[in-house]
């Protein structure tokens, strides 16, 4: 992907199929339904369900979900749908740190009741989101079922969304699973793309990505894009990237149909066929559920939870959001992801086993004669391509210092972390890379302050920093780590994290892109 960057004027790939907050599309109904749903799980008492064709956004949309809850609302993603029963009760016992060797699945039910009921009382809200639920088996879904059981003596202690594919539908109408879905009260449907929708992606991700000039993109390329893609923001993803590619093997900076139909023939995609057709009634009545909940969001008819001051929000049981700028707007971020991948926990869970130990530190100082940085712990570096860039602002600009009032906010970690990235960037190499470990919204620090305290045990503080930028115009705090010569140096660092780094998705960027 790399290859076209320059010859389009680009900051960093625009059509990445791992999900990357700043690369949102708020359009095709995606921007409402994110907010209806933060409405549904901040004050419906039911279970949540989004369903979608594989390569639709549900990924995307749940790491937006994730970065825009209020900060009173601590996030445990379950992304493994083969767990048991028993193993589910124990995933959320250990992001509650509640300890689960030894114990049966009825006393650590209990447990985790007392848990929900404590948080509660401190005026905070735990939600549950588990991805392809489609696949889980059935004693699992029960669980799940039993899950939103648990309440206190006026409402529920855990709210419970579920993100499928459409394969779900079809799971909860049989028999056994009548009680789990008369419990589903909202239903969201993440319909494809139509080509002109279609059209409007592909300006968005060239112009977050940094593109200038008039899109590249003809009408008969888009066309046969939509066509070809079914509509689905992978499928679109992948073909953009390869057309963009046979352009500049041609030398050409126009994307036509040739192009286009080169991409096709080397994406070999299938037609999803019949059950993607049966899927559009549904989702125009998903259509309708998203207006009346977004209507009744926005027209303050019914009122969101009140978030409460950042400023006031204890940092110990504020669960980490992805990060990303770590797709939405175009902005420096946090985690970008991936499809399928698991999500940021609310706390980082243990290697599995036979995992090695995590290493002592060293010195970050980057090595000239290799371009990497030795400050990372010594592990296994797997082989394997190369990460992707992260997002770049259209309109660059230079970190957000803190006001006196501002910084007061943050917390003690923070704060010196702040401090580094300022002592750091004055002199960094504007073509060296650092690592991108996480993003959130300046309004929640209390977030980057979790992120901090949970996630870095293991890295030479010292190459540890934080930044603040308004770059998008939407305010944000940022996690970053080490500086390295090379982008590649840069990723093979990112193989050698802890496993609980690794799994939040950490990727490479251009120290330019802060100054």
């Amino acid at each position: 992907m790399s290859l076209y960057l320059d010859h389009f004027g680009l900051a960093e790939p625009p059509f990445r199929i791992t999900p990357h907050t700043d690369f949102f599309f708020t359009g095709a109904n995606r921007g409402p339904t994110l907010e209806a749903l933060i409405y549904a799980i901040t004050q419906d008492e039911g279970i949540v369900k989004v369903s979608g064709e594989v390569g639709s956004g549900k990924t995307m949309l749940c790491r937006m979900l994730l970065e825009k809850l209020p900060p009173e609302v601590d996030t445990i993603y379950l992304a493994n749908p083969s767990l048991s029963r028993q193993e589910i009760v124990g995933a959320i016992a250990d992001e509650l740190g509640l300890p689960a060797d030894g114990r049966s699945t009825h006393s650590l039910t209990r447990a985790l009741q007392n848990a929900l009921v404590e948080r509660y009382a401190q005026g905070r809200r735990v939600v549950l989101l588990i991805d392809e639920a489609h696949a889980m088996p059935a004693e699992s879904l029960e669980e799940v079922r039993l899950l939103s059981n648990l309440e206190s003596k006026s409402s529920k202690l855990l709210q419970i969304a579920l993100f499928a594919q459409p394969e779900i539908d079809a799971r909860l109408a049989q028999n056994d699973m009548r009680q789990l879905r008369e419990r589903v009260t909202q239903h969201f449907i993440l319909a494809p793309l139509h080509a002109t929708e279609v059209s409007a992606y592909l300006e968005f991700r060239m112009r977050t990505a940094g593109y200038r000039g008039p899109s590249p993109f003809t009408d008969k390329a888009v066309a046969a894009i939509a066509r070809n893609s079914q509509g689905l923001s992978r499928r679109i993803n992948i073909l953009a990237d390869k057309a963009l590619l046979a352009a500049y093997s041609a030398g050409g900076h126009r994307v036509d149909l040739a192009e286009a139909q080169t991409a096709i023939r080397d994406a070999r995609f299938t037609s999803l066929g019949e059950p993607r057709r049966r899927l559009i009634p549904a989702a125009a009545a998903a259509g309708v559920a998203v207006a009346l909940l977004f209507g009744a969001y926005t027209l303050g008819s019914l009122t969101p939870v009140p978030a409460t001051p950042a400023a006031n929000a204890a940092p110990g049981n504020v669960a980490p959001a992805p990060g990303t700028a770590a797709p939405g707007e175009p902005e420096p971020g946090a985690a970008p992801p991936r499809d399928g991948a698991a999500m940021p926990r609310a706390s980082a869970a243990p290697a599995p086993p036979g995992s090695e130990a995590a290493p002592t530190r060293t010195s970050a100082k980057p090595d000239p004669s290799t371009g990497h940085a030795t400050a990372l712990p010594a592990m296994p570096v797997p082989a394997g391509p190369a990460g992707p860039a992260p997002t770049a602002a259209s309109n660059p600009a230079a970190p957000v210092v803190p006001t006196p009032q501002a910084a007061a906010a943050f917390g003690p970690l923070t704060r010196r972390s702040l401090e580094r990235f300022d002592t750091w960037s004055a002199g960094a190499h504007a073509r060296h890379y650092f690592i991108q470990l996480y993003a959130a919204d300046a309004s929640s620090p209390g977030q980057i302050e979790n992120f901090l305290r949970r996630h870095t045990e293991g890295l030479d503080p010292e190459q540890i920093r934080a930044y603040r930028s308004d770059r998008s115009g939407q305010d944000r705090l940022g996690v970053i780590f080490g500086e390295f010569t090379t982008r590649a140096a840069a990723v093979e660092a990112i193989a050698a994290l802890p496993e609980g780094l690794r799994r939040l998705e950490p990727y490479p960027r251009q120290v330019s892109r802060l100054q």
